[in-house]
């Protein structure tokens, strides 16, 4: 039997919040699936680069320039990738078209929720969030609220030095650790950035053949044996669920 979605045990007669979420682009997929799982047609997710993970101080203040340009409902185009909804009550800027066919979010939003935990950030998001008065999600990275916080600390106490990848991470391990981190072209960095870790642990958002594989192949690329942990969406489904129902529409 299929276990019910978070929303399918609520009330269809709840009012919802018109709620935008400023996200990494490591989360896009699922958090588009959250949405549809739980049909929040109230909620548009924008997206920054995924890319900022190798850069992660840079991450603070293009989310507060998202912020504001959310609440300033300015048209213009940042860098980056959208990642709207099915339909939605939230109108889009269709003027505002990105290379991959997606749209800019604008319009009118109850709340801003930031899809990012402090994601190496050392504080700073919160910082911003706090100033800018959002929310964002809870804990230190993307692998501790898909893995739950306490299986994360099962899994850190089990074995030290994990190398952790997540469904996205795994699909795009070449582009962004292999290429990303320059170990294409100098191999010796390899041993350098991974000689100190002990596995490699596959953090499973969706059972995908190919984002399997293409752990597997990471695994062996970087010298590590793979440990395969099915996780599912995690706290973060819960967080956005919880977060786009609670507030009332104005």
């Amino acid at each position: 039997m299929a276990i019910p979605s978070l929303l399918a045990r609520r009330s269809a007669s709840d009012m919802q919040p018109r709620v935008l979420v400023i996200a990494c682009g490591a989360l896009a997929r699922e958090l588009l699936a959250i949405t549809e799982l739980n049909g929040l047609t109230n909620v548009t997710v924008e997206c920054l680069p995924a890319s900022l993970h190798n850069h992660p101080k840079e991450i603070p203040e293009l989310v507060r320039a998202r912020i504001r340009r959310a609440r300033d409902q300015v048209g213009h185009t940042v860098s980056g990738t959208v990642c709207p909804t099915a339909p939605s009550t939230v109108g889009f800027n269709d003027n505002a078209l990105l290379d991959n066919g997606t749209r800019h979010a604008s319009g009118q939003f109850d709340e801003i929720l930031i899809g990012y935990a402090d994601c190496g950030t050392g504080g700073l998001l919160e910082k911003v969030c706090l100033e800018e008065g959002v929310e964002m999600l809870a804990g230190a990275h993307c692998y501790q609220f898909f893995a739950t916080h306490d299986r994360f600390e099962q899994l850190q106490d089990h074995a030290l030095g994990s190398f952790y990848l997540t469904d996205f991470l795994a699909r795009n391990w070449e582009r962004l650790i292999w290429e990303g981190m320059g170990i294409a072209k100098h191999p010796e960095l390899r041993d350098m950035y991974f000689g100190n870790y002990t596995r490699c642990v596959y953090l499973e958002q969706s059972s995908d053949p190919k984002a399997l594989a293409a752990a597997h192949e990471c695994a062996d690329r970087l010298g590590l044996e793979l440990f395969i942990e099915p996780t599912g969406y995690g706290e973060l489904e819960t967080a956005v669920v919880e977060f786009t129902t609670k507030v009332t529409p104005t």
